[in-house]
């Protein structure tokens, strides 16, 4: 990539960084949008998880990868800390991939 196409992305990056600042006080959005601006927010990150989850490379992760996020999940979702989430979806992948599950 050129140096020329390099500040070029720098500096459209700066500029949307910038505008949300600059314009909070003048754009005024509906009730509806913002809803919809929210529900889209938790749309993309739940793609996001999904195709880390199910997706290794260009194929299928196998079931230990999202055996082991369901793990995680379960956890998260009893409120455990950090590590207590981290940890056991971890070792639960680990442990199942040398078991034959993949």
């Amino acid at each position: 990539m050129t140096l020329t196409a390099v500040l070029v992305l720098a500096a459209g990056t700066y500029a949307f960084r910038v505008a949300g600042p600059l314009l909070r006080g003048r754009l005024r959005l509906s009730d509806r949008v913002r809803e919809l601006m929210s529900t889209a927010a938790t749309v993309m990150l739940f793609a996001l998880v999904a195709t880390s989850t199910l997706t290794e490379g260009r194929g299928f992760a196998g079931l230990a990868l999202p055996a082991g996020v369901l793990v995680g999940a379960v956890a998260a979702w009893r409120r455990a800390p950090f590590v207590v989430v981290v940890v056991p979806a971890a070792a639960s992948t680990a442990l199942l991939r040398p078991a034959g599950v993949d």
